[in-house]
């Protein structure tokens, strides 16, 4: 992480302890009822550059990447053999090159594990992230803070550059700003004298309430992609051909097996983290559902997305931790997952 970046964050009172500007329940109700600015500190980008790039990353990724252009912005999974996800990368251009995001405590596993497929492809593949910075807007006013930054707000699944970098339309009205770090405080200073500064919950909850998956360590290896609705967030491609896992993934479509979906729910008692089990009555001790990823919710207690078995959540009653644990209360995506 770029040192100048960290230190212009704490000057506006970023606490890099608890990932905030002092006020977290301020924050929240910013997200939720106005606009806020957020610097994305987590979050890494793998860039992938030489002329065999885009067959590379094609060949290995769930989604297309050679049809991909410098308008568009993708989301795309990297799986096991047996279909599992081990990334899920937000995936755009910059020039000849490609750029993945992910967490960043997933990434220098991944750039290693990546590496290991590049042979004798002229492909290079190193870690963007000292030179460049993520902020990130949500919120009623955030298209037209994104509009300041590129001179219009792209679309979903759209990109628009500027002299910098990149603005990214993402679902649920929210846009990140990918900047280069030297230019990066000079932006926050605009940004956030026009939206409330919040840290990482605040922003956790925004993807949250998008029903945006997002894989961390803690949940490697748990989900095909159609689990986390990645067909209602563009995230795969069923025409590209083969990459690690296609067979299953594809056969999982096409015979209509994928009996579990990410859900999103509320939790008022408790606390959970990514990868905690959810238990339903009809399964007993035996659990029917993974937390993917959890945030504290501007109208108290917690919300969080689950993978879970639809039709123990058909049922109606869905359990943490254990069979009696803090009971989970179905909250309505904003999509559709038939």
């Amino acid at each position: 992480m770029n040192q100048e970046w960290l230190q212009t964050l704490a000057a506006a009172g970023f606490r890099a302890d608890s990932s905030d500007f002092g006020d977290p329940r301020g924050e929240l109700d910013a997200v939720a009822r106005a606009t806020v600015v957020c610097p994305l500190v987590d979050t890494g980008i793998i860039r992938a550059s030489g002329e065999d790039a885009p067959g590379f990353l094609h060949n290995l990724l769930t989604n297309d990447v050679s049809g991909l252009d410098a308008a568009t912005v993708r989301r795309a999974g990297f799986c096991t053999p047996k279909g599992r996800l081990l990334a899920d990368f937000l995936m755009w251009r910059a020039g000849e090159d490609f750029l993945l995001q992910l967490p960043m405590e997933l990434l220098p596993a991944m750039q290693k594990k990546l590496t290991m497929y590049v042979l004798r492809s002229k492909v290079k593949l190193t870690d963007a992230s000292t030179g460049r910075c993520v902020i990130g807007l949500a919120g009623s006013d955030a298209a037209a803070l994104a509009a300041q930054v590129c001179g219009k707000a792209p679309a979903v699944g759209q990109q628009v550059a500027f002299e910098s970098g990149q603005v990214l339309g993402l679902i649920g009205n929210r846009f990140e700003v990918v900047v280069a770090a030297a230019k990066a405080p000079t932006l926050w200073q605009q940004l956030s004298a026009a939206a409330t500064p919040a840290g990482l919950a605040a922003w956790r909850w925004s993807e949250i309430a998008a029903g945006d998956p997002r894989i961390v360590q803690a949940t490697q290896e748990q989900f095909i992609p159609q689990m986390i609705n990645y067909v209602q967030v563009g995230g795969l491609s069923f025409k590209k051909g083969c990459y690690p896992g296609q067979e299953i993934v594809a056969r999982t479509q096409y015979l209509g097996k994928i009996k579990r979906h990410m859900l999103r729910a509320r939790l008022d008692a408790g606390s959970a983290v990514p990868g905690d089990s959810v238990y339903a009555p009809e399964t007993g001790d035996q659990a029917c559902g993974t937390v993917v990823s959890v945030a504290p919710s501007p109208q108290g207690g917690s919300e969080l997305l689950a993978v879970v078995q639809m039709s123990c959540a058909e049922a109606g009653e869905l359990h943490l931790g254990n069979s009696t644990g803090s009971r989970l209360e179905l909250l309505e995506l904003p999509y559709s997952l038939d």
